[in-house]
């Protein structure tokens, strides 16, 4: 079993996939990353929308201006929505999900992409949020955090090299 710094290293966005299926056993699986991620005093304030239908999909790869594409040939998506009602945390203990299940699909070797949603719009100038509500039919009290674009690549892309990283941003003692 790799270690998890070669996951890290060797985990990619992946924005092409084939037209395989997700097997179902692999999906259970990253979405159980998401549920068990830390959150501020355990509130869990995520709620995960799971899609695979095909139209679906082609519809959402239209919530983004230009960067949800890959949307229209992945196998499935997650929507990650949170309960703003619940924490002050909700940003970041929805992005601690979404890496999760990010680093998850890729140890199954899927590829997947965080698309994010919180604060973007469509085309047309609506919110990448209001967009997805209207599709998706989640409630006006979840917010939106971001979506995972999960499927099986289309190629490998190569793993990052020792100087993609970038270890001048650490600072020692002192910035």
């Amino acid at each position: 079993m790799e270690s998890l710094l070669e996951l890290m290293r060797d985990r990619r966005s992946v924005r092409s996939y084939t037209d395989e299926p997700v097997p179902e056993g692999k999906l259970e699986k990253i979405l159980q990353a998401g549920l068990l991620s830390p959150s501020g005093k355990n509130t869990r304030p995520w709620e995960f929308v799971v899609v695979r239908d095909r139209e679906t999909l082609q519809r959402m790869a239209e919530c983004r201006a230009g960067a949800a594409k890959m949307l229209s040939d992945a196998a499935c998506a997650i929507v990650v929505l949170g309960d703003e009602e619940k924490t002050d945390t909700v940003i970041e203990d929805c992005s601690i999900a979404l890496a999760q299940m990010h680093l998850m699909a890729a140890s199954l070797g899927l590829g997947s992409c965080w698309i994010q949603g919180r604060l973007r719009q469509t085309p047309d100038g609506r919110t990448t949020e209001d967009y997805l509500r209207e599709l998706l039919d989640f409630p006006a009290s979840m917010r939106l955090e971001a979506i995972l674009s999960i499927g099986v690549p289309a190629q490998a892309p190569a793993p990052h090299e020792a100087p993609d990283v970038h270890c001048g941003k650490v600072h020692w003692e002192r910035f």
